[in-house]
């Protein structure tokens, strides 16, 4: 028989949660980088901010954990210093601010450490867009002050679980199995396999990791100290944002150079589908709408499409189709492949209008801006990024363009799923775990978008151009397929639940993952 999950003898009363058939650990200390409201760059923060909350609703006991930049200590409930740090990591002043988390009172621990995370600037890149050079000091010491936490119970409270994401977290799962007392067990959930870490060797002896685990078998990749590697390799659980994407990174194409260490860990390895916050992204009560509507009344969309088109510039009419698109403006989001055919699409269906809200790279950017100011009225660009305009645009797009070269899960499409615009997507990732293909005809009697499989051109090409001739001509059909869209649940309590299967150690936890044994593998490059 494979070896149970939880080894050990657990510490004290164990608080236990009751999930239908079966009993898990109650305790979960969460991680991360940034979480909503307090920091947000990307999804991650999105996750951080609904699953624990998620989580909390189902019974467990539930606390975040997050370096504190000032939008954090600024945003905090009920601030106070709880625990002050006597050179940890090396760094003479740092405290734990606790506090509670604004609209679900959830407690937090905020890593005050003024000369790393008080700063002008983002949590990992400084005003001008480049990384910080102390990147290495400033999330090593904060993954000390996690395994730390955790271990000792110093705070009064000791998790069953530590739940680490991403990179910024990598460390804890190494640093937690160097923790004499620590009987709390990690799961780490890879979000992105490309941001990986990756910092000079000699980050490890400043930061105090031990000579046993900077070889080829532990943190060191490639010469280098790898927070993603060591979060990979010394975790007891790893999971990712959606089950294809587990699947994927452990291939050659999609690996980021750790596809041999995710196939000797691919036992411990699987996907979870992420959720979104079903309250804050919902037509039916959005207060950034002009007017609301829901799937049994669409009304209210062809008013939010006037009066985005009137408000950004183009052409008033409720009739035309509407593709929109609301991304980082990178090559993994194949930005470069929309840009590069947005003028086909637009010369092929002369009716046909986009709007775009995003950032990213400046020469995309450029290339986009100008293709507005070529189509006045048929193109609208709004570089950079707003939460109400994204709501407004969501509301007012018949589809969303959301093609990428590689997609953990990815959150905007469903997000236009819910509001009625009908995403086409790449089958890649989440993309394809989250969007039923209608066909071209759109007569999957449960079509909820269209998704292409070449990464190219005209694959993206042919695939817009077959859902705005399903608008134009099979407009019972389209509402069929939004009724579709909008009737999923993408909400929190789905994931939730497989996520308090997963540290509850049943073996057969999820049913998108397959959990089986937990020998630590040696790694390879």
């Amino acid at each position: 028989m494979d070896s149970p999950f939880w080894l050990g003898q657990q510490h004290g009363q164990q608080q236990v949660v009751d999930a239908g058939s079966y009993s898990i650990p109650g305790r979960v200390l969460f991680a991360a980088a940034e979480i909503v409201p307090f920091a947000k760059t990307g999804g991650l923060a999105d996750v951080a901010g609904a699953l624990p909350q998620a989580l909390a609703e189902l019974g467990a006991d539930v606390r975040l954990m997050m370096p504190g930049y000032p939008s954090a200590l600024e945003q905090v409930l009920a601030p106070h210093t709880v625990l002050e740090f006597d050179h940890l990591a090396g760094v003479p002043e740092a405290r734990i601010v606790a506090g509670r988390v604004p609209g679900s009172a959830l407690p937090i621990w905020l890593l005050d450490c003024p000369s790393l995370f008080r700063r002008a600037g983002g949590p990992y890149q400084d005003p001008d867009g480049r990384d910080w050079s102390d990147n290495a000091q400033r999330f090593g010491l904060f993954c000390r002050a996690v395994a730390r936490i955790a271990a000792s119970g110093m705070l009064g409270w000791r998790p069953d679980v530590v739940h680490c994401h991403d990179w910024h977290t990598g460390l804890v799962p190494l640093l937690l199995r160097g923790e004499d007392a620590s009987q709390a067990r990690s799961v780490f959930t890879i979000h992105n396999l490309a941001f990986q870490g990756n910092f000079p060797l000699a980050a490890a002896e400043r930061l105090g990791l031990p000579a046993a685990a900077l070889g080829s078998d532990g943190a060191e990749f490639y010469g280098q100290l790898s927070f993603l590697k060591a979060g990979i390799r010394y975790a007891d659980r790893l999971t990712t944002v959606s089950p294809s994407y587990a699947r994927e990174i452990t291939t050659a194409e999609h690996g980021c150079g750790l596809h041999g260490l995710l196939q000797l860990r691919r036992s411990v390895l699987g996907g979870i589908l992420n959720g979104i916050d079903t309250a804050s992204w919902n037509p039916a009560a959005d207060p950034y709408l002009p007017q609301t509507y829901s799937v049994a009344d669409l009304t209210g969309k062809r008013l939010c499409k006037e009066r985005l088109q009137a408000d950004w510039g183009l052409a008033v009419d409720p009739q035309r189709p509407l593709a929109i698109m609301l991304s980082r403006l990178t090559g993994q989001k194949m930005a470069d492949v929309v840009a590069a055919e947005l003028p086909t699409l637009l010369a092929a269906r002369p009716d046909l209008q986009f709007a775009l809200l995003g950032q990213g790279d400046r020469a995309l950017e450029q290339q986009f801006v100008a293709l507005a100011a070529a189509h006045p009225t048929r193109v609208a660009v709004r570089i950079g990024y707003s939460e109400p305009q994204a709501h407004r645009l969501q509301a007012a797009g018949d589809l969303l363009l959301h093609g990428s070269r590689f997609e953990p899960c990815g959150l905007t499409q469903m997000y236009a799923m819910r509001y009625g615009t009908l995403p086409v997507v790449r089958r890649v990732g989440g993309l394809g775990d989250s969007v039923i293909d209608a066909g071209p005809q759109g007569d999957h009697p449960h079509g909820t978008g269209f998704v292409f499989d070449a990464c190219s051109g005209d694959a993206l090409r042919d695939a817009a151009l077959s859902a705005v001739d399903l608008y134009r001509q099979q407009p019972a059909r389209w509402r069929r397929l939004q009724r579709n869209a909008m009737s999923v649940d993408f909400g929190w309590q789905r994931s939730a639940r497989e996520y308090l299967q997963l540290y509850g150690l049943e073996r057969t936890a999820a049913p998108s993952a397959r959990w089986t044994g937990a020998r630590l593998e040696p790694a390879a490059h």
